[in-house]
């Protein structure tokens, strides 16, 4: 089999097999690819005889990229590490290996700290990581739409799970209801809109106009605990620190809009806040952080 051919094998597998989003797929996708490239494997022979030193090689030389701006980070490189095992495993289970295991290899993990944003790298692999990690196909698209209203939109948890079916389709902004029945208007940027569709197009429940749209397992709303769960598993499989939280995407959301110039007042509208008292407490992130997420928010800064 070429290449072409091989790649065209893993799609099917994700398709149809395992389920997978769009997104995810085209995600796992590039990362066999860019394995099967660097290895020169041209078979599934090939890529069952790679071994955790010649993934470790592989992750290490991705890294050391970063120093020229086409490298990964901790956070991605625990994410590719998630794609490139189940690649490999599924190259094994075609040449009948026993185990069909792929290399045991830990992925890096983060030193603690004193709580802080989770920067738009992280945001964007916990996203991925739950939608990874759920056990079916619209439960992880589910995960994935939630995480992304908090991150993208700064909905509190409990405002992202009250939307309802008379809100569908979703325009570029959204009305949202938030503490002590203040509304607010918040834009909606094209990847969440789309965040939300694809979980919509996947739910197996009725979208009823005065329900939730976001449902459980069995199709009553869904509980804020699931969340905070499946973010747990995902923070701790990309080893970011227990501080990343559902609340910390709604916290980074301002801390990263700040950072790229936003005004306070703004700010205080976007996030429902009563008084610019509590808006103000963004001001005290270190201005040496802010800049690094600047940078990183917006690559042509500077």
């Amino acid at each position: 089999m070429s290449a072409p051919d091989l790649l065209q094998a893993w799609q099917d597998h994700l398709v149809h097999v395992r389920g997978r989003s769009p997104h995810t797929v085209r995600a796992y996708l590039a990362t066999a690819a860019r394995l099967m490239a660097a290895t020169e494997a041209e078979d599934w022979a090939a890529l069952a005889a790679l071994d955790v030193a010649g993934l470790r090689i592989y992750l290490a030389g991705r890294r050391a990229a970063k120093n020229d701006g086409a490298g990964i980070g901790n956070a991605s490189t625990a994410r590719e590490l998630s794609a490139l095992k189940a690649f490999l495993a599924f190259a094994r289970q075609q040449i009948g290996a026993v185990g069909n295991a792929a290399p045991r290899l830990r992925g890096p993990r983060i030193k603690k700290g004193l709580p802080r944003p989770v920067s738009p790298d992280d945001a964007v692999s916990l996203a991925v990581m739950v939608e990874d990690d759920a056990t079916q196909p619209w439960i992880g698209a589910r995960d994935r739409a939630v995480l992304l209203l908090l991150y993208g939109a700064g909905l509190r948890i409990a405002e992202a799970l009250s939307i309802t079916g008379a809100k569908l389709p979703l325009g570029e902004t959204l009305l949202v209801t938030g503490k002590g029945n203040k509304q607010r208007m918040v834009p909606l940027l094209p990847l969440v809109r789309e965040g939300v569709a694809a979980y919509l197009a996947l739910c197996p429940w009725p979208m009823a106009p005065e329900e939730p749209i976001f449902r459980g397992a069995k199709g009553g709303p869904l509980n804020q605990g699931m969340v905070q769960k499946a973010m747990a598993a995902a923070r701790r499989a990309l080893g970011l620190p227990d501080s990343a939280t559902p609340h910390a995407l709604r916290h980074s959301f301002a801390t990263h809009l700040l950072g790229a110039g936003a005004d306070l007042r703004s700010l205080q509208e976007l996030l429902g806040h009563a008084s610019l008292g509590s808006t103000q407490i963004y001001t005290r992130v270190d201005a040496a952080m802010l800049l690094d997420v600047y940078t990183h928010a917006h690559p042509r800064a500077g």
